[in-house]
Protein backbone atom coordinates (compact mmCIF):
# COMPACT_ATOMS: atom_id res chain seq x y z
CA UNK A 1 0.00 0.00 0.00
CA UNK A 2 1.09 3.68 -1.11
CA UNK A 3 -0.17 6.75 0.26
CA UNK A 4 -0.35 9.84 -1.38
CA UNK A 5 -0.86 12.82 0.75
CA UNK A 6 -0.97 16.54 -0.93
CA UNK A 7 0.12 17.90 2.09
CA UNK A 8 1.96 17.73 5.20
CA UNK A 9 0.28 15.13 7.98
CA UNK A 10 0.30 18.43 10.32
CA UNK A 11 -2.73 20.19 8.27
CA UNK A 12 -6.46 19.63 7.41
CA UNK A 13 -9.51 18.67 8.90
CA UNK A 14 -7.84 15.06 9.95
CA UNK A 15 -5.52 17.40 12.50
CA UNK A 16 -7.60 19.75 14.25
CA UNK A 17 -11.33 18.79 14.20
CA UNK A 18 -13.83 18.31 17.46
CA UNK A 19 -12.13 15.02 17.62
CA UNK A 20 -15.71 13.11 18.78
CA UNK A 21 -16.65 9.33 17.68
CA UNK A 22 -20.00 9.81 18.21
CA UNK A 23 -21.99 6.87 16.45
CA UNK A 24 -25.06 8.23 18.42
CA UNK A 25 -24.83 11.29 16.21
CA UNK A 26 -26.30 8.96 13.16
CA UNK A 27 -28.63 12.20 11.44
CA UNK A 28 -27.34 13.52 8.02
CA UNK A 29 -26.85 17.32 8.05
CA UNK A 30 -30.26 17.74 5.64
CA UNK A 31 -33.03 17.71 8.61
CA UNK A 32 -36.51 18.68 8.73
CA UNK A 33 -36.97 22.12 9.66
CA UNK A 34 -33.58 22.99 8.40
CA UNK A 35 -35.12 25.14 4.75
CA UNK A 36 -36.52 27.68 6.40
CA UNK A 37 -33.50 28.05 9.63
CA UNK A 38 -30.85 28.08 7.18
CA UNK A 39 -32.72 30.72 4.71
CA UNK A 40 -32.84 32.47 7.78
CA UNK A 41 -29.02 31.81 8.74
CA UNK A 42 -27.97 32.93 5.49
CA UNK A 43 -28.51 36.96 6.20
CA UNK A 44 -26.18 36.42 9.69
CA UNK A 45 -22.31 35.71 8.57
CA UNK A 46 -21.95 34.69 12.36
CA UNK A 47 -24.97 32.35 12.29
CA UNK A 48 -24.00 28.31 12.92
CA UNK A 49 -24.87 27.57 9.10
CA UNK A 50 -23.67 30.46 6.72
CA UNK A 51 -24.51 30.13 2.85
CA UNK A 52 -22.68 32.46 0.85
CA UNK A 53 -24.67 33.13 -2.17
CA UNK A 54 -22.80 32.45 -5.52
CA UNK A 55 -23.21 32.49 -8.96
CA UNK A 56 -22.54 28.40 -9.77
CA UNK A 57 -24.51 26.41 -11.50
CA UNK A 58 -23.03 23.02 -9.35
CA UNK A 59 -23.48 24.63 -6.02
CA UNK A 60 -27.30 25.79 -6.92
CA UNK A 61 -27.96 22.17 -8.46
CA UNK A 62 -26.23 20.95 -4.76
CA UNK A 63 -28.10 23.17 -2.72
CA UNK A 64 -31.22 22.22 -4.27
CA UNK A 65 -30.88 18.74 -3.91
CA UNK A 66 -29.96 19.19 0.05
CA UNK A 67 -33.00 21.42 0.61
CA UNK A 68 -35.39 18.70 -0.91
CA UNK A 69 -33.87 16.28 1.42
CA UNK A 70 -34.51 18.25 4.29
CA UNK A 71 -37.52 16.15 5.28
CA UNK A 72 -38.60 13.34 7.94
CA UNK A 73 -38.53 10.33 5.26
CA UNK A 74 -35.31 10.90 4.00
CA UNK A 75 -33.77 11.98 7.33
CA UNK A 76 -34.56 9.05 9.35
CA UNK A 77 -33.44 6.82 6.03
CA UNK A 78 -30.16 8.02 5.96
CA UNK A 79 -30.01 7.92 10.10
CA UNK A 80 -30.69 4.45 9.97
CA UNK A 81 -27.63 3.72 6.97
CA UNK A 82 -25.47 5.86 8.85
CA UNK A 83 -25.88 4.10 12.15
CA UNK A 84 -25.66 0.75 10.82
CA UNK A 85 -22.25 1.81 9.18
CA UNK A 86 -21.30 3.24 12.74
CA UNK A 87 -22.24 0.11 14.62
CA UNK A 88 -19.08 -1.27 15.40
CA UNK A 89 -17.47 2.15 15.53
CA UNK A 90 -16.20 1.49 18.71
CA UNK A 91 -15.01 -2.01 18.98
CA UNK A 92 -12.90 -0.92 15.82
CA UNK A 93 -11.07 1.47 17.79
CA UNK A 94 -10.70 -0.79 20.83
CA UNK A 95 -8.99 -3.17 17.72
CA UNK A 96 -6.77 -0.56 16.73
CA UNK A 97 -5.54 0.27 20.14
CA UNK A 98 -5.17 -3.61 20.93
CA UNK A 99 -2.98 -3.49 17.40
CA UNK A 100 -0.44 -1.07 18.87
CA UNK A 101 -1.67 2.25 17.44
CA UNK A 102 -1.25 4.89 20.09
CA UNK A 103 -3.63 8.37 20.45
CA UNK A 104 -5.01 10.13 23.26
CA UNK A 105 -8.91 9.18 23.89
CA UNK A 106 -10.87 9.99 26.51
CA UNK A 107 -14.04 7.74 27.61
CA UNK A 108 -16.54 10.26 29.42
CA UNK A 109 -19.35 10.48 26.94
CA UNK A 110 -20.79 13.00 25.51
CA UNK A 111 -22.92 15.83 27.04
CA UNK A 112 -26.19 18.02 25.31
CA UNK A 113 -26.97 21.30 26.60
CA UNK A 114 -29.89 23.22 26.63
CA UNK A 115 -31.27 26.79 27.33
CA UNK A 116 -34.75 26.14 25.90
CA UNK A 117 -36.92 23.90 27.29
CA UNK A 118 -38.75 23.27 23.88
CA UNK A 119 -35.90 22.54 22.25
CA UNK A 120 -34.23 19.65 24.43
CA UNK A 121 -37.87 17.82 24.75
CA UNK A 122 -38.02 18.11 20.77
CA UNK A 123 -34.83 16.40 20.82
CA UNK A 124 -34.66 14.01 23.55
CA UNK A 125 -37.68 12.21 22.04
CA UNK A 126 -36.22 11.79 18.69
CA UNK A 127 -33.22 9.45 20.45
CA UNK A 128 -35.75 6.99 20.11
CA UNK A 129 -33.85 6.56 16.43
CA UNK A 130 -30.58 5.51 18.88
CA UNK A 131 -32.68 2.32 20.23
CA UNK A 132 -31.84 -0.55 17.47
CA UNK A 133 -27.98 0.74 18.04
CA UNK A 134 -28.26 -0.24 21.91
CA UNK A 135 -28.35 3.35 23.06
CA UNK A 136 -30.59 2.76 26.11
CA UNK A 137 -31.68 4.53 29.48
CA UNK A 138 -30.51 8.03 28.87
CA UNK A 139 -31.84 10.38 31.13
CA UNK A 140 -33.09 13.43 30.81
CA UNK A 141 -31.74 15.88 33.32
CA UNK A 142 -33.12 19.16 34.01
CA UNK A 143 -30.57 21.81 34.96
CA UNK A 144 -29.64 20.79 38.44
CA UNK A 145 -28.71 17.55 37.28
CA UNK A 146 -27.12 18.86 34.39
CA UNK A 147 -24.77 20.93 36.62
CA UNK A 148 -24.03 18.38 38.89
CA UNK A 149 -23.37 16.12 36.02
CA UNK A 150 -20.66 18.92 34.65
CA UNK A 151 -20.08 21.41 37.18
CA UNK A 152 -18.17 23.83 34.73
CA UNK A 153 -21.87 24.79 32.96
CA UNK A 154 -23.32 27.71 33.94
CA UNK A 155 -26.77 28.04 36.07
CA UNK A 156 -29.57 28.77 34.69
CA UNK A 157 -29.33 26.16 32.06
CA UNK A 158 -33.06 24.27 31.05
CA UNK A 159 -31.29 20.77 31.23
CA UNK A 160 -29.65 18.48 28.64
CA UNK A 161 -28.96 14.53 28.43
CA UNK A 162 -25.56 12.53 28.53
CA UNK A 163 -24.63 9.78 26.28
CA UNK A 164 -22.56 7.52 27.98
CA UNK A 165 -21.07 5.25 25.52
CA UNK A 166 -19.60 8.06 23.19
CA UNK A 167 -16.69 9.17 23.64
CA UNK A 168 -13.24 11.81 22.38
CA UNK A 169 -10.03 11.53 21.06
CA UNK A 170 -7.19 14.07 19.77
CA UNK A 171 -7.27 14.25 16.55
CA UNK A 172 -3.67 14.55 15.62
CA UNK A 173 -2.58 11.94 18.02
CA UNK A 174 -4.52 9.90 16.30
CA UNK A 175 -2.92 10.74 12.64
CA UNK A 176 0.25 10.54 14.20
CA UNK A 177 -0.30 6.98 15.21
CA UNK A 178 -2.03 5.43 12.10
CA UNK A 179 1.02 6.90 10.45
CA UNK A 180 3.36 5.50 12.63
CA UNK A 181 1.81 2.27 12.78
CA UNK A 182 1.24 2.13 9.10
CA UNK A 183 4.47 2.81 8.62
CA UNK A 184 6.25 0.30 10.56
CA UNK A 185 3.67 -2.37 8.55
CA UNK A 186 5.96 -1.32 5.17
CA UNK A 187 3.38 1.49 4.59
CA UNK A 188 5.14 4.00 2.39
CA UNK A 189 3.52 7.51 2.86
CA UNK A 190 4.12 9.89 0.76
CA UNK A 191 3.69 13.52 1.29
CA UNK A 192 3.46 16.51 -0.40
CA UNK A 193 2.48 14.72 -3.43
CA UNK A 194 -0.05 16.11 -6.09
CA UNK A 195 -2.02 14.32 -8.05
CA UNK A 196 -2.18 15.36 -11.34
CA UNK A 197 -4.09 12.94 -13.97
CA UNK A 198 -5.21 8.96 -14.18
CA UNK A 199 -4.33 6.64 -16.64
CA UNK A 200 -7.10 4.52 -17.53
CA UNK A 201 -8.70 2.22 -19.80
CA UNK A 202 -11.53 -0.26 -20.14
CA UNK A 203 -12.74 0.53 -16.71
CA UNK A 204 -9.08 0.40 -14.77
CA UNK A 205 -6.77 2.98 -13.75
CA UNK A 206 -3.33 1.76 -14.68
CA UNK A 207 -1.13 4.90 -13.22
CA UNK A 208 -1.37 7.88 -11.44
CA UNK A 209 0.48 11.09 -12.92
CA UNK A 210 1.94 13.07 -9.57
CA UNK A 211 4.32 15.96 -8.97
CA UNK A 212 6.56 13.14 -7.88
CA UNK A 213 6.04 11.42 -11.57
CA UNK A 214 4.09 8.51 -12.50
CA UNK A 215 2.86 6.31 -10.20
CA UNK A 216 2.02 2.48 -11.77
CA UNK A 217 -1.16 0.65 -10.36
CA UNK A 218 -1.51 -2.56 -10.52
CA UNK A 219 -4.15 -3.57 -7.64
CA UNK A 220 -6.73 -0.61 -6.98
CA UNK A 221 -6.52 3.25 -6.30
CA UNK A 222 -8.75 4.31 -3.26
CA UNK A 223 -9.57 8.34 -3.46
CA UNK A 224 -10.34 9.50 0.12
CA UNK A 225 -9.92 13.07 -0.24
CA UNK A 226 -12.07 14.83 1.54
CA UNK A 227 -13.29 18.37 0.18
CA UNK A 228 -10.70 17.97 -2.47
CA UNK A 229 -12.56 14.49 -3.98
CA UNK A 230 -14.74 16.23 -6.62
CA UNK A 231 -11.76 18.06 -8.14
CA UNK A 232 -9.34 15.14 -7.70
CA UNK A 233 -11.93 12.75 -9.46
CA UNK A 234 -12.71 15.19 -12.58
CA UNK A 235 -9.76 13.95 -13.84
CA UNK A 236 -10.70 10.56 -13.50
CA UNK A 237 -13.83 12.33 -15.59
CA UNK A 238 -15.84 11.05 -12.93
CA UNK A 239 -18.24 13.37 -10.99
CA UNK A 240 -19.28 13.52 -7.22
CA UNK A 241 -21.28 16.13 -5.98
CA UNK A 242 -19.32 17.35 -2.99
CA UNK A 243 -19.30 20.96 -1.08
CA UNK A 244 -17.02 22.20 1.38
CA UNK A 245 -18.89 22.73 4.84
CA UNK A 246 -15.94 25.17 6.63
CA UNK A 247 -15.90 24.58 10.02
CA UNK A 248 -13.64 26.64 12.86
CA UNK A 249 -11.81 25.14 16.23
CA UNK A 250 -10.25 27.20 18.68
CA UNK A 251 -7.81 26.14 21.12
CA UNK A 252 -7.25 27.19 24.52
CA UNK A 253 -3.67 26.51 25.95
CA UNK A 254 -4.63 25.57 29.25
CA UNK A 255 -8.32 25.71 29.44
CA UNK A 256 -9.47 29.66 30.63
CA UNK A 257 -12.14 28.41 32.95
CA UNK A 258 -11.11 27.32 36.56
CA UNK A 259 -13.46 24.26 36.86
CA UNK A 260 -12.13 21.81 34.66
CA UNK A 261 -14.85 20.20 31.44
CA UNK A 262 -15.21 16.73 32.38
CA UNK A 263 -17.27 15.79 29.20
CA UNK A 264 -17.10 16.53 25.65
CA UNK A 265 -20.01 19.13 25.54
CA UNK A 266 -22.32 20.28 22.76
CA UNK A 267 -24.17 23.77 22.92
CA UNK A 268 -27.47 23.59 21.28
CA UNK A 269 -28.17 26.67 20.76
CA UNK A 270 -25.04 27.50 19.46
CA UNK A 271 -24.16 24.54 17.81
CA UNK A 272 -20.74 24.57 18.95
CA UNK A 273 -18.67 20.97 20.26
CA UNK A 274 -16.27 22.11 23.70
CA UNK A 275 -13.77 19.03 23.46
CA UNK A 276 -11.34 18.68 26.53
CA UNK A 277 -8.46 17.04 26.14
CA UNK A 278 -4.83 17.04 27.85
CA UNK A 279 -3.46 20.71 28.45
CA UNK A 280 -5.76 22.57 26.26
CA UNK A 281 -9.31 23.05 25.64
CA UNK A 282 -11.09 22.79 21.87
CA UNK A 283 -14.04 24.99 20.64
CA UNK A 284 -15.28 23.75 17.06
CA UNK A 285 -18.22 24.54 15.37
CA UNK A 286 -19.82 26.29 12.46
CA UNK A 287 -21.00 25.51 9.01
CA UNK A 288 -20.35 27.79 6.07
CA UNK A 289 -21.02 27.08 2.66
CA UNK A 290 -18.63 29.41 0.85
CA UNK A 291 -16.54 27.08 -1.51
CA UNK A 292 -13.19 25.51 -1.15
CA UNK A 293 -11.21 28.08 0.63
CA UNK A 294 -9.73 28.05 4.06
CA UNK A 295 -10.03 31.73 5.08
CA UNK A 296 -10.88 32.29 8.56
CA UNK A 297 -13.78 34.93 9.51
CA UNK A 298 -13.10 36.99 12.32
CA UNK A 299 -17.34 37.28 13.01
CA UNK A 300 -17.51 33.21 13.13
CA UNK A 301 -14.45 32.94 15.27
CA UNK A 302 -15.93 35.14 17.77
CA UNK A 303 -19.04 33.53 17.62
CA UNK A 304 -17.61 30.16 18.86
CA UNK A 305 -15.86 32.20 21.30
CA UNK A 306 -19.02 33.99 22.78
CA UNK A 307 -20.94 30.64 22.83
CA UNK A 308 -17.83 29.29 25.26
CA UNK A 309 -18.58 32.23 27.36
CA UNK A 310 -22.42 31.77 27.28
CA UNK A 311 -22.17 28.01 28.71
CA UNK A 312 -19.18 27.72 30.75
CA UNK A 313 -18.80 29.40 34.08
CA UNK A 314 -16.21 31.95 35.24
CA UNK A 315 -14.95 32.41 31.74
CA UNK A 316 -12.60 34.99 31.51
CA UNK A 317 -13.78 38.25 29.37
CA UNK A 318 -10.17 38.72 27.25
CA UNK A 319 -10.12 35.02 26.75
CA UNK A 320 -8.78 34.00 23.66
CA UNK A 321 -7.75 31.25 21.22
CA UNK A 322 -4.22 30.04 21.19
CA UNK A 323 -4.98 28.95 17.66
CA UNK A 324 -7.65 29.18 15.34
CA UNK A 325 -7.75 27.10 12.49
CA UNK A 326 -10.66 26.30 9.65
CA UNK A 327 -11.32 23.40 7.59
CA UNK A 328 -13.40 21.69 5.39
CA UNK A 329 -16.21 18.96 5.89
CA UNK A 330 -17.10 17.13 2.61
CA UNK A 331 -20.91 17.30 2.23
CA UNK A 332 -22.85 15.53 -0.46
CA UNK A 333 -26.76 16.69 -1.29
CA UNK A 334 -28.09 13.82 0.63
CA UNK A 335 -25.93 13.76 4.10
CA UNK A 336 -24.76 10.32 3.69
CA UNK A 337 -20.79 9.33 2.42
CA UNK A 338 -20.14 8.48 -1.04
CA UNK A 339 -18.56 4.54 -0.41
CA UNK A 340 -17.71 1.89 -2.71
CA UNK A 341 -16.54 1.67 -6.99
CA UNK A 342 -17.07 4.85 -9.17
CA UNK A 343 -19.23 4.45 -11.89
CA UNK A 344 -17.79 2.71 -14.95
CA UNK A 345 -14.80 1.73 -13.19
CA UNK A 346 -12.97 -1.89 -11.44
CA UNK A 347 -10.47 -0.79 -9.38
CA UNK A 348 -11.44 2.97 -8.39
CA UNK A 349 -12.68 2.88 -5.29
CA UNK A 350 -14.59 6.36 -3.63
CA UNK A 351 -14.27 6.66 0.17
CA UNK A 352 -15.07 10.54 1.54
CA UNK A 353 -18.57 12.75 2.17
CA UNK A 354 -18.52 12.00 5.47
CA UNK A 355 -19.36 15.35 6.65
CA UNK A 356 -19.66 15.67 10.54
CA UNK A 357 -18.37 11.99 11.22
CA UNK A 358 -15.42 12.06 9.74
CA UNK A 359 -13.61 10.41 12.80
CA UNK A 360 -16.40 8.29 13.62
CA UNK A 361 -17.14 6.48 10.39
CA UNK A 362 -13.10 6.18 9.34
CA UNK A 363 -12.70 2.54 10.75
CA UNK A 364 -15.97 1.44 9.30
CA UNK A 365 -15.30 3.07 5.95
CA UNK A 366 -11.62 1.49 5.58
CA UNK A 367 -12.66 -1.91 6.63
CA UNK A 368 -15.56 -1.77 4.07
CA UNK A 369 -13.51 -0.83 1.10
CA UNK A 370 -10.70 -3.03 2.48
CA UNK A 371 -13.21 -6.09 2.00
CA UNK A 372 -14.61 -4.87 -1.14
CA UNK A 373 -11.25 -4.20 -2.87
CA UNK A 374 -9.65 -7.85 -1.38
CA UNK A 375 -12.98 -9.74 -2.08
CA UNK A 376 -14.50 -8.11 -4.77
CA UNK A 377 -18.00 -7.95 -2.81
CA UNK A 378 -19.24 -4.78 -1.50
CA UNK A 379 -20.75 -4.84 2.27
CA UNK A 380 -24.05 -4.60 2.76
CA UNK A 381 -23.66 -1.79 5.06
CA UNK A 382 -22.34 0.38 2.63
CA UNK A 383 -25.37 -0.20 0.00
CA UNK A 384 -27.00 3.16 1.08
CA UNK A 385 -23.48 5.18 -0.35
CA UNK A 386 -23.03 3.65 -3.21
CA UNK A 387 -21.10 6.19 -5.73
CA UNK A 388 -23.21 5.57 -8.58
CA UNK A 389 -26.73 7.05 -7.21
CA UNK A 390 -25.24 11.25 -8.59
CA UNK A 391 -21.98 10.04 -9.99
CA UNK A 392 -22.09 10.47 -13.18
CA UNK A 393 -19.28 10.02 -15.83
Amino acid sequence: VTVLDAGPGERAASHANAGWVVPSLAGPVPAPGLVGTSIRWMLRPESPLYVRPRADPGFLRWLLGFWRRCNRRDHEAGFAAIGELGRQTLALYDALRAAGVEFEEHRTGLVYGYRQRAALEHDFAALGLLRPFGYRDIALLDGAGLRELEPALVPGLAGGYWIERDRHLRPDSLVRGLRQWLQRAGVEIRSQVTVTGFDHAGGRVRGLGTSDGVVPITDAVVVCAGVWTEPLLRRAGVRVPIEMGKGYSLDFVPAPVPEPVRHALYLHEDRVAITPLNGRLRLAGTMELSGLNHRIEPRRVAAIRRAGAGFLRDWPEGATPDTVWAGGRPLTPDGLPVIGLAPGFGNLAIASGHAMLGVTLAPATGEAIAELLTTGAAPAAIAPFRADRFVRR
